[in-house]
């Protein structure tokens, strides 16, 4: 059996549809994972993935492509020649599933699984409801299960990616605390001043900072290191970040994608969420978290709060 997953969210959303790809690949012979270019790298490091077919889809992400640009004569083809026997669309907390089922059916794909009550039956063959409660990475197993795909015994459930390599020649030998101000989304970006602060209290406390953060955030960490931390900002591809935040003690982040990395390595996580953010389909999912915020938002003391309460808890 050829199955495909469909995940056109960013790495967020495809490291939640980690466990729902491993049931998948525990049923299939062949399982091809297509995202979106934001979640390519994340797509690479998950297990069960025989194969990542990348398509900018002209309904996702802050700045799609035109209908021209995407090239959906391309996709359709390619999808045809693979002649999947079933699709797995994703529950993700984007757009709903209908414009990429419909694609599917025009690809050919025999069984197309989704998540919802109210799909046309000539789109989706199982519309399955989301259960009261459940995180997006239950609810992806969820959908599977009702495809008819179950995970191997001892699938604990939980996302997880494949061997990080060792970075301590990055980061230097000793435990220490990862810190990642930048985000994506400019609701989810800490202030520069709040995260210097926050790196200074947890020096301060005892505890070795590591600042990590994308190509783009350089100066960002720069400034927010301030000759205390590691300032390792746009210095690692997402495995080696993988590696870094599997050997921390916690990981401290604002945007999910990082969160739910380190909670994929199994690393606890304080998730610093903006005032006006409330993720919790997408909390930190499978290890210890402290979730902050609030109508004032987290201040660095809450942050060194939460770190102390994690690693007294043993768990870090």
């Amino acid at each position: 059996m050829k199955a495909l997953v469909v995940c056109l969210d960013g790495m967020s959303g495809v490291l939640l549809s980690g466990p729902a790809v491993r049931a998948v690949a525990a049923g299939a012979e062949h399982v091809t994972l297509l995202c979106s270019p934001r979640g390519e790298a994340a797509a690479a490091l998950l297990p069960g993935v025989d194969e990542v077919l990348v398509w900018d889809a002209p309904w996702e992400g802050a700045r799609p492509p035109t209908v021209d640009e995407a090239d959906v004569d391309g996709l359709l083809r390619r999808l045809r020649e693979a002649a999947y026997d079933v699709a797995l669309v994703v529950p993700t907390s984007a757009r709903g599933p209908l414009p990429i089922a419909l694609l599917l059916r025009m690809a050919h794909v025999h069984r197309i699984g989704a998540e919802g009550v109210d799909h046309p039956a000539t789109l989706v063959d199982v519309s399955h409801p989301r259960l009261p409660g459940r995180h997006d990475a239950e609810a992806g197993l969820d959908l599977a299960a009702a495809l008819g795909f179950a995970p191997r015994a001892g699938d604990d459930g939980r996302p997880r990616i494949l061997p990080a390599p060792d970075t301590s020649g990055l980061t230097g030998n000793g435990p220490y605390v990862v810190l990642h101000p930048g985000a994506g989304a400019p609701e989810r970006r800490w202030g520069a001043g709040r995260a210097a602060e926050t790196v200074a209290l947890l020096a301060d406390a005892g505890h070795r900072v590591v600042v990590t953060g994308g190509p783009d955030e350089s100066g960002l960490c720069r400034e927010v290191s301030g000759g205390t931390a590691v300032d390792l900002g746009g210095r690692t591809g997402l495995r080696t970040l993988a590696g870094v935040v599997r050997a921390a003690d916690v990981v401290v982040a604002g945007d999910t994608g990082p969160a739910h990395l380190a909670a994929a390595t199994g690393t606890p996580v304080v998730s610093v969420r903006s005032p006006a953010v409330s993720a919790e389909r997408r909390d930190p999912y499978g290890v210890p978290a402290a979730l902050l915020g609030g109508p004032g938002g987290a201040t660095p003391q809450d942050v060194l709060r939460a770190v102390r309460s994690l690693m007294r808890q043993g768990v870090a």
